[in-house]
């Protein structure tokens, strides 16, 4: 496909994706500058635009995310990097399999949500409580799928090498790492997407602290739908960068493992 075709199609899906945004805020806009809505529960999309720029200016917005992003990063970070190894000890131990695997499948039903008062007992209500519950958001799925990649490594690569006496740790370095790389992409992908998740519920939550869950509750408060707006218009879009991030770093490691296995 040619260069000029490709950013045709690359213009087609933007338009496309643009269609449903911008129709829903032409639907705010008219439905609270008409009273359609009272605006005290709707306000205009003028009225967001001043209050977040009162917000940038005079109330240090961009600290209020950056203490979100903060949480955010390190839980999940520490959620996905133990996950990874819980995960690949489960699909690589029989003994570790069958007396874990069992109690973890009942525990991952239990909502995320459901943990908060334990995680506040153990861990209170600061900074150490909020960055555990994204840690354990990001954990739950990046096992799920280390385990279920690991489990699904190709007989054949298995019995090349158990043939070339390969070492346990050769075995996970250079078979079972591999085979799973696409499963463990995916589980990491969506452990950046239920941490970010949960950063926002552990602030709503366990409400002492900066951030822009405690925005939120400050708008909800105060009855300031237009501050209420701005939070979750703030959460909304870094939700879809992280997720773009996501996309973006899962696709780079399947091609990488596609280039090193040519």
């Amino acid at each position: 496909m040619s260069l000029a075709a490709l950013q045709a199609t690359r213009a087609v899906k933007i338009r496309r994706g643009l269609t449903l945004p911008v129709f829903l805020l032409v639907v705010w806009e008219v439905s609270s500058r008409s009273g359609l809505v009272d605006a005290r529960f709707l306000p205009s999309l003028e009225h967001v635009f001043l209050t977040a720029k009162h917000e940038l200016i005079d109330n240090d917005l961009i600290g209020e995310l950056g203490f979100s992003l903060f949480r955010n990063v390190v839980g999940f970070f520490i959620g996905s990097g133990i996950g990874i190894v819980f995960g690949t000890v489960l699909a690589l131990s029989r003994a570790a399999d069958a007396l874990i695997t069992p109690t973890f499948n009942g525990l991952k039903q239990i909502s995320l949500l459901a943990w908060i008062p334990l995680i506040s007992i153990w861990f209170g209500f600061g900074e150490q409580a909020k960055i555990v519950f994204v840690a354990i958001a990001a954990f739950i799925p990046v096992v799920l799928n280390t385990y279920e990649g690991m489990r699904n490594a190709p007989r054949d690569l298995l019995e090349v090498g158990h043939a070339l006496k390969f070492t346990p740790l050769q075995r996970i370095t250079r078979i079972f790492l591999p085979s799973a790389l696409p499963s463990i992409a995916t589980g990491v992908h969506l452990g950046l997407i239920y941490s970010w998740l949960a950063t926002v519920g552990a602030e709503y939550f366990l409400a002492i602290g900066r951030g822009v869950g405690g925005l939120i509750i400050a708008g909800r408060e105060r009855f300031d739908m237009a501050l209420v707006m701005v939070g979750v218009i703030i959460l909304g879009l870094v939700g879809f960068i992280l997720n773009r991030l996501a996309a973006t770093l899962e696709s780079y490691l399947l091609r990488w493992r596609v280039s090193a296995a040519h």
